[in-house]
């Protein structure tokens, strides 16, 4: 089980060091944060 954990750490370690070299990919990231970030401001706004 350790093993297959491992591999898994490792796995999204690439993964990682790939987004962070990909531009496109951040700026979509970011984009979706900012996306999520907006929505939640608005529905804390008409909560209050």
């Amino acid at each position: 089980m350790r093993s297959s954990r491992m591999s898994f750490e490792h796995l999204v370690d690439q993964n990682k060091k790939q987004l962070l070299n990909d531009e496109k990919e951040l700026e979509k990231i970011e984009k979706k944060m900012d996306e999520k970030h907006s929505q939640k401001t608005k529905e804390k706004s008409l909560i209050n």
